[in-house]
């Protein structure tokens, strides 16, 4: 094999899902880079693949992208991997990619199993035009940022969410986006696969009921974002201060979700104005 970056799909969860042509590759490079080796190692040891492995994630990618960068340049084959679906994909990878082209470098695309299209596959949501936005920020002012942004885009939405925000980011969909039609997709092609649909407030109560495990995939409907006047920030300030019964913390907490900013905001503004007061 000559100098090639091979980009490889791996399952999901269901081990069925690996290629015949991944398995191939695989067993043919000279070096495996890997999200995380450990977990890696076990899907090659099942498929009886026995190959130098490296790590590659977010934290060393500067440095290791550097040293698999010179393996290719001295005519070996490297296949990337993630620890499931599609590398480069919310997966570590696209800096690596991008170096290897501006050496001229050949970049070859080993297709497979990826969370987001499998999910859209099989949810019953418009397929002709989507918009993959990866994971939202996890503070709450950012990521209701982030949706408003996405609020008038056509087509279907898709997201995915770790599933201890699943439901402070469903809450968000909700005041941002409106009542849409949702669908959340977990632990897809595992044992407990499950895709839960109906209207925002619907999915919230589903799952409410339980513990949600696993890496969740979040389908968005098409459709016209409700836009909601609000009150604005230093407004909602002074009726909270007005009443004298709550504390800083509280009014910032109760200001942020009524004008849709962050709590860090809404607290500054608050000192700001009771200091202008003193």
């Amino acid at each position: 094999m000559t100098a090639t970056l091979y980009i490889i799909a791996t399952p999901i969860g269901n081990l069925e899902d690996m290629t015949h042509r991944a398995v191939r590759i695989l067993g043919e490079v000279d070096l495996i880079a890997a999200e995380d080796t450990r977990h890696s190692l076990k899907l090659l040891n099942h498929f009886g693949i026995s190959k130098p492995l490296t790590s590659y994630f977010d934290h060393n990618q500067q440095l290791k992208g550097e040293r698999i960068l010179n393996a290719l340049r001295q005519g070996k084959s490297v296949a990337l991997i993630s620890d499931a679906g599609t590398p480069c994909i919310s997966d570590p990878g696209y800096q690596l990619v991008r170096d290897a082209v501006a050496e001229n470098i050949s970049v070859v695309p080993i297709p497979g199993a990826c969370a987001a299209i499998t999910a859209l596959s099989a949810s019953g949501l418009p397929t002709d035009s989507f918009t993959f936005a990866g994971f939202p920020p996890s503070r709450q002012g950012k990521r209701r940022t982030f949706l408003s942004g996405m609020s008038s885009l056509p087509g279907t939405l898709i997201l995915y969410e770790a599933p201890h925000r699943l439901l402070e980011t469903l809450h968000d969909i909700r005041e941002v986006l409106g009542e849409r039609q949702v669908i959340v997709a977990r632990e897809l092609t595992k044992m407990y696969e499950e895709c839960i649909r109906g209207s925002v407030s619907e999915v919230v109560a589903a799952v409410s009921q339980g513990i949600v495990r696993g890496e969740v995939v979040i389908l968005i409907a098409p459709g016209t974002a409700v836009q909601m006047e609000r009150e604005p920030l230093e407004q909602v300030l002074h009726r909270l201060m007005a009443d004298g019964m709550l504390s800083m913390k509280d009014i910032a907490k109760q200001a942020s979700e009524i004008a849709c900013v962050s709590r860090s905001e809404a607290y500054s503004e608050a000192l700001k104005l009771r200091n202008g007061a003193d």
